[in-house]
């Protein structure tokens, strides 16, 4: 008997995967001082 393996768990899998991957790329650092700069700029501070 085979098991199937549900798409939304391959979905998150993989969203795990490519977080991984952009944390050792260090584009993490990149998108998130970008995300707070245009945050500050909305809220009207920046």
């Amino acid at each position: 008997m085979k098991r199937k393996i549900p798409y939304w768990c391959i979905g998150v899998g993989l969203g795990v995967l490519l977080l991984v991957i952009g944390f050792q790329e260090e584009q993490f650092k990149d998108l998130y001082q970008k995300a707070v700069i245009i945050c500050l700029e909305c809220i009207g501070i920046g």
